[in-house]
């Protein structure tokens, strides 16, 4: 009884779960839904960059939300959340064309971290 080894996964389903996974939580569950059917390098990649991506965004909006609470710090915020909002924005825009190129490129500075960090996820 031979086994025949599966063939290797096309560029265009690598890409697939890498482009999903950059778009709204449901795209995200659905790449790993897809991702978990067949795993792919790179589909395992973004989907750590993009799970990085949503917590940084999470843990920064909280304490911005609580902050903005307090009057004379809402001007404070009312300067820097938009800027910290932009920067995330960007990094989100820098992955979503990594993917789209088929590309394992970490998001600068931070993106070193979520791979380390969720190394064991989506393997």
């Amino acid at each position: 009884m031979s086994t025949t080894p599966e063939p290797p996964t096309s560029a265009k389903e690598d890409t697939t779960v890498a482009l999903l996974s950059y778009l709204t939580i449901i795209g995200f569950v659905v790449a790993i839904v897809l991702h978990s059917s067949k795993k792919t390098a790179l589909g395992a990649f973004h989907l750590r960059q993009t799970l990085g991506l949503f917590i940084t965004a999470l843990v920064i909006w909280i304490p911005c939300m609580i902050i903005s609470m307090i009057p004379v710090v809402n001007l404070v915020m009312f300067i820097l959340g938009p800027a910290v909002m932009v920067g995330l924005f960007v990094l989100w825009i820098m992955g979503f064309i990594a993917a789209i190129n088929g590309q394992q490129k970490l998001m600068p500075v931070v993106g070193e971290y979520y791979q380390k960090w969720f190394a064991n996820a989506f393997n």
